[in-house]
C-alpha cells in the first residue's frame, strides 16, 4: 500500500499558531487564563494583576493572544457590542472579539502596541477582561472606597475631585483602602465592594500631599492624562482590604477656600448620577447594572465640599453610617 503523506495545510485564519507561553490571573479576583505567543504579554498581565489574588471560585476567562511583528502600535479602538459579541478595532493589525457567553476572547496585536506597555493593558487586555466581566459578575463604579470599621464608604465624584488623594490619606489617617478611582460592586449581592487595594494612581503635584513620593515621575496614559502610578506597599502603616460592604456614598466637591460644608443627597439623584457613569450594554445587563444602582440608592448620600484634606477627613469620621 503506498504510504499517503499529508502536506501542512495553509492557515490564513491563524488556527495552528504556535502559543507557548500561559499564565493565570485575577482581575478583581476572578480567573483569567491567557495563552500566548509572547512573553511580554504576560509581563503586562502581571503588570496588571500579579499582586491580586483569588477572591471568587467562577471557571476562569480565557484569553488567546496573539502578537505579530506587523503593523504599527495602536491607537484608541473602537467598541462594540452585538448580542454577545465584543469587538475592539483599532486597526488591521491591532483588534480583539470577546464572548459573554463563554467569557473569552481573542486579542490580535502588533508587536509595537505590545511593547507600549501601557497602551496594551489599557487599549486591550484590562478593558477586554474587565468587560467580560461586566456582562456577567460586576458593575464599574466610578470611585474610590474607604472603610471605616468595616463599614464601606464610596467616594464618587467628577475627575479632579480628589479621590485619589483623598482615599490614601483617608488610610493613612485610620481608613481601611479599598480602591482610589473605580470600585466594582459584585452583582447579585447587597451591596459588596471589590477594590483594588494593591495600586493608587495620583496627579502630578501628589507630594504636596504625601512627601514619600517626591521624584516619582507623572507618565502619560492612553487616555491622555498624566498621572503618577504607585503601589500601596510603598505606604507601609496603610491598612487595606480587597472587598467590603457599602454603608454609605460621598460625593465629592472639592472648592477654593471657604469652610466645608456637607449635605443629604437624595436617592433619586444619587441613582442618576451613578447611572450617567455607566455605558449601556444592553437590556439584560443594564437590569443588572439598574438593580445593584438601586440598592445604593437606598444608602444614607451626602454631598462634601472641602477644600483641605483634613476637612474631608473628619467630615468622613462624623458621618452617621447605616449599621
Amino acid at each position: 500500500m503506498r504510504e499517503v503523506v499529508l502536506s501542512k495545510r495553509m492557515d490564513p485564519l491563524g488556527c495552528d499558531q504556535e502559543l507557548g507561553f500561559t499564565g493565570t490571573y485575577y482581575p478583581a479576583g476572578f480567573g483569567l487564563r491567557i495563552v500566548t505567543n509572547s512573553r511580554e504579554v504576560l509581563e503586562a498581565a502581571e503588570e496588571s494583576w500579579g499582586p491580586v489574588e483569588r477572591q471568587f471560585d467562577t471557571p476562569p476567562m480565557a484569553f488567546r493572544v496573539v502578537v505579530e511583528a506587523a503593523g504599527e502600535g495602536a491607537g484608541e479602538p473602537t467598541c462594540r457590542k452585538q448580542g454577545h459579541l465584543i469587538s475592539l478595532v483599532a486597526d488591521a493589525h491591532n483588534f480583539a472579539s470577546g464572548d459573554c457567553i463563554t467569557l473569552s476572547a481573542s486579542l490580535h496585536v502588533a508587536q509595537a502596541t505590545v511593547g507600549d506597555r501601557a497602551a496594551f493593558r489599557w487599549y486591550f487586555l484590562e478593558a477586554m477582561a474587565y468587560m467580560l466581566l461586566t456582562q456577567r459578575y460586576v458593575i464599574p463604579v466610578h470611585a474610590g472606597c474607604v472603610a471605616r470599621g468595616g463599614a464601606g464608604i464610596l467616594l464618587c465624584g467628577k475627575s479632579a475631585a480628589g479621590k485619589s488623594t483623598l482615599s490614601v490619606a483617608c488610610a493613612r489617617a485610620g481608613f481601611t483602602y479599598l480602591s482610589d478611582d473605580c470600585t466594582w460592586l459584585l452583582a447579585g449581592e447587597d451591596r459588596i465592594a471589590i477594590g483594588k487595594p494593591h495600586q493608587a494612581r495620583f496627579r502630578e503635584d501628589v507630594a504636596r500631599h504625601f512627601p514619600e513620593l517626591e521624584g516619582y515621575v507623572a507618565r502619560r496614559r492612553p487616555n491622555g492624562k498624566r498621572s503618577i502610578e504607585v503601589p500601596t506597599s510603598l505606604f507601609p502603616a496603610m491598612r487595606t482590604a480587597k472587598q467590603c460592604e457599602v454603608r454609605g456614598l460621598v460625593f465629592l466637591d472639592r472648592a477654593r477656600g471657604g469652610e466645608a460644608t456637607v449635605e443629604r443627597m437624595p436617592a433619586q439623584e444619587v441613582e442618576e448620577l451613578l447611572l450617567a457613569e455607566l455605558p449601556s450594554f444592553g437590556a439584560e445587563v443594564n437590569a443588572l447594572h439598574e438593580a445593584a444602582v438601586r440598592r445604593l440608592g437606598e444608602l444614607p448620600a451626602w454631598r462634601v465640599c472641602y477644600g483641605e484634606l483634613g476637612d474631608a477627613i473628619r467630615i468622613l469620621r462624623e458621618l452617621p453610617l447605616e449599621p
